[in-house]
């Protein structure tokens, strides 16, 4: 990057620094997460990385486990094409020498959203519902198929046995694709604890929701290399802040419409810093004005929570689906398996 004249130089990306993508930065912090004795069961991660085969091959090179989002044109098969290892001999034939391995047959790579549509394997199977997660608006609920799957590699070859996990959201009709590098029935693996880490993401999604709505992350307004890195750092210390208090003084007992959250602990900071100067009556007041809002907006949140999820339950019902007897994902993976980690999380 260069350097404007009279532009001070401590606003530019040092000399030092390389450019590196995201996945790139990624395999880094895992290596360093690895090398400190962190031990994962499972990575999970968007499709900007589930897209990445070098990315990928990084993981199992490691020897590491994931399930990845993958996006709908993502390559592979769902029958493993024969190898050639070795040409012939002689060969009379003129034109190019073919290049080895390679195929044997001409087979084509399918896309993922093409392969669940026409191929007979996906065809052939039923839809299996789970109930995925308990959310603000009700149960979430998807159906899923799944099939052994070959990805395709960079040099076009079929890397080893994979797994292809198709769910469809049975209310919004949403469709995500998944590959984990581990197939179900082999080694102890369940289709069930895949699902968990493949929907296991949105704890971090919340975090950065919570970090950007009510913690400023991205609401800085400066271009240096230094003042974003002090933005981060000081918008992550708070939001360690707020979880700590929010730990402390939340009742896990209490009903979901009355559980502290970070948003309320941030609002109630921002009280006890303004009124911090004020007259001892002045404080007082503006602290019952505080609680009194806090109060208000539970009691609204929890008859939108009721709502809403009442008329999920309707919405499910006329599918037919009732989500207290299919199977479930709540609460099982945190049961069966250590805490699932993200390389997006790490990322940041």
């Amino acid at each position: 990057m260069g350097q404007r004249p009279g532009a001070s130089k401590k606003n530019y990306v040092p000399d030092e620094v390389e450019f590196r993508t995201k996945p790139q930065i990624a395999l880094e912090l895992i290596d360093r997460a690895l090398g400190n004795g962190v031990c994962v069961a499972a990575w999970t991660f968007d499709e900007l990385y589930g897209r990445d085969g070098k990315f990928l091959n990084g993981l199992e090179e490691r020897g590491q486990t994931f399930v990845a989002e993958v996006p709908v044109d993502f390559h592979g098969w769902v029958q493993k094409p024969t190898i050639v290892r070795t040409g012939p001999k002689t060969s009379k034939k003129r034109g190019r020498p073919k290049k080895y391995p390679r195929l044997a047959r001409r087979p084509p790579s399918s896309e993922v959203r093409s392969l669940v549509k026409y191929s007979p394997v996906f065809r052939e199977k039923s839809w299996q519902r789970y109930h995925i997660k308990d959310t603000s608006k009700g149960p979430e609920v998807w159906e899923v198929k799944w099939a052994v799957f070959w990805r395709k590699d960079e040099d076009g070859l079929p890397h080893r046995r994979h797994c292809l996990i198709v769910a469809r959201n049975v209310v919004s009709g949403e469709v995500k694709y998944f590959v984990a590098n581990c197939v179900p029935g082999e080694q102890g693996i369940t289709l069930r604890w895949l699902l968990c880490v493949a929907f296991g993401r949105w704890s971090v999604e919340r975090c950065f929701r919570e970090a950007k709505d009510e913690l400023g992350m991205d609401h800085y307004q400066v271009r240096g290399w230094r003042c974003l890195h002090r933005h981060f750092f000081l918008t992550q210390v708070s939001h360690l802040f707020c979880a700590r208090v929010r730990q402390k003084y939340d009742d896990p007992s209490s009903k979901q419409g009355d559980r502290l959250s970070v948003e309320q602990v941030r609002s109630a900071m921002n009280t006890w810093f303004a009124a911090a100067d004020l007259k001892p009556a002045q404080r007082k007041e503006r602290y019952e004005e505080e609680l009194r809002n806090q109060r208000y907006y539970q009691r609204r949140n929890q008859e939108s929570r009721k709502s809403h999820t009442k008329t999920r339950l309707a919405r499910l019902h006329t599918l037919g689906i009732d989500a207290n007897t299919i199977k479930s994902c709540v609460g099982w993976g945190r049961r069966q398996r250590p805490t699932l980690f993200a390389a997006r999380h790490l990322q940041q």
